[in-house]
């Protein structure tokens, strides 16, 4: 499950990051709305995990734009403000959960995954595109039920394609979906993985359009 931690406190975040990976999460995480805003643009996230004391604004202000788009992506609030006003006006806005500081990071890990198991996530949990299907949460690819094995890295560059099937996506807007915001990025990584997600799922399955990046085909 991808998780986007926005938490403006360096050491808590960088905790938090490492914690979610142990506990078999792939999290990114931002400091600011700002940078927020950059990662909900340049990628999916199957649930957010969000502070309200943020530098540049309240994570509040995130939030109600998110449900004012329609976004219905799973937010769990996480913040020291533990009134009841506060968490009020954060589950009015449209907050999934609430969990106050200091917390449990074992107790945490479960409510993200409770999270990504309600109706809204599952339904975007296991895309299907040509016969092949993408189990999110499992970090599985099938052809009916012959399991596909990829690498996570492939998977990762077929479930942006997947996610978006008609949309042709750069080698820069899949270099984002692959690496974390301070990776170094490797120059021909993208296409690599594109040559061997067709030898697993057949030449045709991804397109290449040139001079403008990658979409998958359509069935035939």
């Amino acid at each position: 499950m991808r998780v986007l931690i926005i938490e403006d406190d360096a050491v808590l975040r960088d905790g938090l990051q490492v914690g979610l990976r142990l506990a078999g999460f792939s999290p990114e995480s931002v400091g600011s709305l700002e940078d927020a805003r950059g990662a909900l643009r340049a990628a999916r996230f199957e649930v957010l995990v969000l502070d309200l004391m943020l530098p540049d604004g309240s994570g509040l202000d995130l939030l109600a734009e998110l449900r004012r788009a329609r976004d219905p992506v799973p937010v769990l609030v996480l913040t020291a403000r533990d009134r009841p006003g506060d968490k009020v006006r954060g589950l009015d806005l449209g907050a999934d959960d609430y969990l106050g500081k200091p917390f449990d990071l074992e107790e945490l890990a479960a409510r993200l995954r409770a999270l990504g198991r309600r109706p809204a996530a599952l339904s975007r949990t296991q895309p299907v595109w040509n016969g092949v299907t993408l189990d999110l949460a499992c970090q599985e690819a099938r052809r009916g039920d012959t399991a596909i094995p990829l690498s996570p890295r492939e998977f990762s560059v077929l479930q942006a394609l997947m996610a978006h099937p008609r949309a042709i996506l750069s080698k820069s807007r899949l270099e984002e979906h692959l690496y974390g915001w301070q990776e170094e990025i490797d120059s021909n990584t993208v296409e690599v993985h594109v040559h061997k997600l067709r030898a697993k799922l057949g030449h045709s399955f991804i397109e290449t359009v040139r001079g403008a990046g990658y979409r998958l085909a359509d069935p035939a």
